[in-house]
């Protein structure tokens, strides 16, 4: 099976509290009502009651007017229109508030809005300079999108050693789509000597981590042998994994071991209901459209039930 060509996506980093360290008494007992009153906000937040995230940020505001975390977590919630109305320019100048306060997410969060030009005029360096902030402060997802930027370089030569630097740094801090750029790093020897056994070591790390594109990797990897043991029934399983979370070339791969009974059991109806599902996403395969045309009516009729149920209908 053949690798999956160089992919890098900018995601939005895990939500990130500030920590307490050598505070007097007084000072920890109002940073720890503080830290339970945004615990409030966010917890309604990942419960999905976003009008209570919204009211309980808006009290700890109202209580601290330089609250950079929940002034982060109101920009989040203009961002992605949940309790209000989806409003990027506001959700930007949320950002760059929490920005100014200090906030390590809210500046990051307020570097993707230049990058990307949500709310704001695209500014790639001003983008650059507030990951480079949020990076000095270890945040994993600011020293990844410095990686990404590395490898754009402007549209001019990649600098792939400086990339690997801050992948590597992101990696560490348990961010998987850095473990991923990473392994890719390893695999095609850019920035680093060429190590199939390193690329497979952080791609699995990636993958472990539900990384849906380390999966894919990691498992064609695994069905080759390629810096680690050979294993099918491994690599069967990785793919079945990511076909499941909609990643068409997992479907693909998965429909023929399945078809096979590499790795797999053969299943002919599940073969090509995963076909069905990767073919409709624009994943085409003469070889498997060839084994459809050969279904019985009674297999045919599987296979729809089967498609329909993944679908949900």
């Amino acid at each position: 099976m053949k690798p999956v060509s160089w992919l890098c996506c900018v995601l939005l980093a895990l939500w990130a509290a500030p920590a307490l360290a050598g505070e007097p008494a007084a000072a920890v007992a109002s940073a720890v009502n503080r830290a339970v009153n945004i615990d409030l906000a966010y917890g309604a937040y990942q419960r999905g009651l976003y009008l209570t995230a919204l009211n309980e940020a808006q009290k700890r505001l109202a209580a601290n007017p330089n609250d950079g975390v929940a002034m982060t977590l109101i920009g989040q919630l203009y961002d992605q229109g949940l309790g209000v109305g989806q409003d990027f320019a506001a959700a930007a100048r949320w950002y760059k508030n929490a920005a100014a306060h200090g906030d390590e997410e809210g500046i990051f969060l307020y570097g993707l809005t230049k990058l990307q030009g949500k709310g704001v005029p695209k500014d790639r360096d001003g983008a650059a300079a507030l990951f480079a902030q949020a990076a000095a402060m270890n945040h994993p997802g600011a020293l990844y999108n410095l990686g990404v930027l590395a490898v754009e370089n402007n549209g001019v030569v990649s600098d792939f050693p400086k990339a690997v630097g801050y992948f590597r740094r992101a990696a560490e801090l348990g961010y998987p789509d850095a473990a991923y750029a990473l392994a890719l790093c390893y695999r095609q020897g850019q920035g680093v000597p060429q190590d199939n056994a390193a690329a497979a070591q952080w791609m699995k790390r990636a993958a472990d981590q539900d990384q849906v594109a380390a999966e894919v990797e990691y498992a064609i990897m695994l069905f080759n042998g390629v810096g680690v043991a050979k294993d099918e029934s491994a690599a069967a399983k990785l793919f079945l994994r990511a076909a499941q979370e909609q990643n068409v070339v997992a479907q693909d791969r998965a429909a023929r071991l399945l078809a096979l009974g590499r790795g797999l059991p053969k299943n002919i109806v599940e073969a090509m209901k995963w076909h069905l599902l990767a073919s409709a996403a624009g994943e085409k395969d003469a070889w498997l459209d060839s084994l459809l045309d050969q279904l019985t009516p009674a297999q045919k009729v599987e296979v729809d039930a089967a498609v329909r149920r993944a679908l949900g209908r």
